[in-house]
């Protein structure tokens, strides 16, 4: 398969909906397994939703050969459920990185821990993959800043609109990420990556926050930008109405790995006899970063699995020990939908927009104390039998309902992609559409 190669599906369209007729194109990190992902296959379907042909336009963050090659093959095989109607890889390709240019404005800055230029300089490297000129493209949706020089080329002379997408402050996860990883004085600050981030976002012709906090700090940051608050869709899990197991789930990142810890090392202790079930790629990095935590507690890491669905359906409680991290958090969302008890802390509700206190179905924990004895509480709870099963009306399941369902979604993107659209076609189009029999 080759770079320009498209995978086409059949996934239903609404033909009379508001972007009938329009195609748009998503442009996102080749990222699988992880909550940014999930926000790309709801960005597809919302589309099609409003009747728009959907196509996706993957950008690798690494120097690599066209598809199959490189990590594509692992990628396009994680992806199966991403319902484009057509699918194109663009990736910076390996034999310019060693380009006088490359080395001076991405390989110095990523040294010192500047992974918001670096991230930048590669994607001015990835060419257009093959045949996506063809497309005739009305909009243009790019998820995270650095997948902007790839936006700019695709928007040619048509001057598509451009949504940015920013999905939290990146400068805040690489600082994070550094604090992990072998870098050499002077070191990148936020600031410096901050820069960079802010001037691409800006280029956008609208930028898109998927949470209160971030919508609020890019407002303060780019006051001359146009900006819109749309809450993120995630694909509804099933309802958790078997009840058999205490679970986790969670991703391989850093701030994930930083919860993940606390949970280990300060809450389980404490919960006795509990059983917990991790799910997810997150034992890669906890074994990646702390081999012995991971062999401590190897059993409970259940690792990636395919049916993920399957492990909600059978979940009694969901626990969302957050302690680290920035942005909405897709996993917690994912818990929202499945209508089951939640035991959590504030920051798993963090950007939200809502009182997580009034939420009959989740018990707040901040200490580890605390979390463990909610732990012991509904572990008791569901050898007894006497947990609450009442997912399909649980105050989480209709608040995922109301805020974050697909048809919420696809209502929100909606009301910011018809306005877009119009102001980019000329007078004269629009008047002659209108005016056809």
């Amino acid at each position: 398969m080759g770079s320009g190669d498209a995978v086409r599906t059949s996934e239903e369209r609404v033909a009379d909906g508001p972007l009938a007729g329009k195609t748009v194109a998503v442009i996102h990190a080749a990222w699988h397994s992880c909550g940014s992902y999930q926000v790309n296959v709801s960005q597809i379907y919302a589309y099609k939703a409003l009747g728009a042909r959907a196509i996706s336009v993957a950008l690798m963050d690494v120097p690599s050969p066209p598809p199959p090659g490189g990590r594509w093959a692992d990628y396009i095989a994680a992806t199966k459920d991403l319902a484009a109607d057509a699918r194109y890889y663009a990736s910076p390709p390996r034999d310019g990185l060693w380009t006088s240019k490359l080395l001076k404005d991405g390989w110095w800055p990523l040294i010192h821990g500047d992974q918001a230029r670096w991230l930048i300089e590669l994607a001015k490297l990835a060419p257009l993959p093959t045949g996506l000129e063809s497309e005739r493209i009305d909009l243009i949706h790019a998820n995270h800043y650095f997948t902007l020089p790839l936006a700019r080329r695709l928007r040619g002379a048509a001057k598509a609109p451009i949504i940015c997408e920013t999905q939290d402050i990146q400068a805040r996860q690489y600082v994070l990420r550094n604090q992990s990883g072998f870098f050499v004085p002077p070191y990148a600050s936020y600031d410096d990556m901050l820069a960079v981030e802010l001037d691409w976002t800006s280029q956008a012709d609208l930028c898109v926050h998927l949470n209160e906090e971030e919508h609020r700090e890019f407002g303060r940051l780019l006051p001359k930008a146009r900006h819109a608050l749309v809450y993120p869709a995630v694909a509804p899990v099933p309802l958790s109405e078997k009840g058999r197991g205490i679970m986790i789930v969670a991703s391989d990142n850093y701030a994930n790995f930083v919860s993940m810890r606390w949970f280990l090392n300060e809450v389980l202790p404490l919960a006795g006899d509990v059983a917990v079930s991790i799910y997810g790629n997150i034992d890669v990095g906890v074994k990646n970063r702390d081999r012995a935590l991971y062999e401590a507690h190897r059993a409970l890491f259940k690792g990636r699995i395919a049916d993920l669905g399957a492990v909600y359906a059978d979940a009694a409680c969901i626990l969302l020990p957050t302690v680290e991290g920035h942005g909405l958090s897709i996993k917690a969302v994912e818990a929202l939908s499945s209508g089951a008890p939640l035991i959590a802390t504030t920051a798993a509700f963090r950007g939200m927009g809502v009182d997580s206190s009034r939420l009959a179905n989740v018990t707040l924990r901040e200490d580890a104390p605390g979390f463990a004895a909610a732990l012991r509480e509904n572990s008791a709870k569901l050898r007894a039998g006497s947990l609450p099963r009442d997912c399909a009306t649980s105050d989480t399941r209709r608040l995922y309902d109301a805020v974050f369902s697909p048809r919420a979604y696809a209502d929100a993107l909606a009301r910011i992609a018809v306005p877009l659209l119009e102001r980019a076609t000329p007078p004269a189009s629009r008047r002659a559409r209108t005016e056809q029999p």
